[in-house]
């Protein structure tokens, strides 16, 4: 099978095969990250851009070593050095990276819709790299692979989601991929974090964290987006932390063999503690190295190349 598309703009639009395609493919790039010399030469010859107008450590970081393990010529552009400081529109942006015949572009940007504003636009293929409230396609699928390496499947699991629930789009697409692939999935957070629409997705809300954790197989913890927020949710961060922050004693309520995961950059003592953070059920940074992995393969696919 193929990944028949030449964007990658988030997981509702993938099917089960599509997913489990990406997986797989993933768990054998892998491998390449553990040799000495790193690097193999299939997209040899190939241009990767990375455009970001927001922050972003992990998911940019990701991106270029996985284009660079593959061989792919890397340019990264920042919106602080870029003509968007001097008024270009993102319509401009494209007609001029389309002049230079990229071969990929991968885009994190504060509007939702941005990644598909582009690929309307290009003939070379995009991947969203996060989008406002909307996706962040790569990080649900490096969060599978995390709990498949794990658990050995996906399916049956109870995961649950907690924390800001509105503002991120790690939980949409995790909502997403996870109930694709046959987990059930719980979300908790304040009344104030759970959007309205939570009940068309297939999920249960949990009116509390004990009961969210409750037999759990995988717990994801999720930041507070202060940044996307005009107004305060909660009343103080103490109190979120006291109601709904992960604690070694919420594991008792969790399966034994529990895993936690956290999409980062964490907040330690608001919404995980930093013995959980760094406790033995803690996979958090697998979830790293899984998003090399994964975005290698997503890569290779999108450009016709298989592992």
């Amino acid at each position: 099978m193929e990944l028949r598309r030449k964007d990658l703009l988030g997981i509702a639009d993938l099917t089960r095969e599509e997913i489990a395609l990406i997986l797989d493919n993933a768990a054998i790039l892998k491998e390449i990250s553990t040799r000495s010399i790193k690097k193999v030469p299939t997209l040899r010859g190939r241009t990767v851009v990375t455009l970001f107008y927001e922050p972003s450590t992990r998911t940019r970081m990701s991106f270029e070593i996985a284009a660079k393990r593959l061989s792919a010529d890397t340019v990264s552009l920042t919106v602080a050095a870029s003509s968007a400081v001097k008024g270009e529109t993102l319509a401009d942006t494209a007609a001029n990276l389309e002049a230079m015949r990229p071969d990929l572009l991968i885009i994190r940007h504060q509007a939702s819709g941005a990644p598909h504003f582009l690929a309307k636009r290009l003939k070379c293929g995009v991947i969203n790299a996060g989008d406002g409230l909307h996706e962040h396609p790569t990080q649900a699928l490096l969060d599978m692979l995390t709990v498949k390496e794990a658990k050995g499947r996906l399916h049956g699991l109870k995961v649950a989601i907690v924390g800001d629930i509105l503002h991120s789009r790690v939980a949409r697409s995790n909502i997403h991929g996870f109930t694709k692939m046959g987990s059930e999935v719980t979300v908790a957070g304040p009344a104030t974090l759970l959007p309205p629409y939570l009940d068309t997705l297939g999920v249960k809300i949990a009116p509390s964290l004990e009961e969210a954790v409750a037999g759990a197989d995988v717990i994801m913890m999720l930041r507070i987006q202060l940044e996307r927020m005009g107004q305060m949710f909660f009343s103080t961060l103490r109190e979120y932390s006291k109601q709904f922050g992960l604690a070694l004693r919420h594991l008792d309520l969790a399966k034994k063999d529990v895993i936690i995961m956290h999409p980062g950059p964490m907040n330690r003592g608001v919404e995980i503690s930093p013995e959980v953070a760094d406790g033995p059920h803690s996979v958090i940074l697998d979830q790293v190295t899984n998003g090399v992995a994964v975005r290698m393969a997503v890569m290779l696919l999108l450009m016709g190349d298989k592992a």
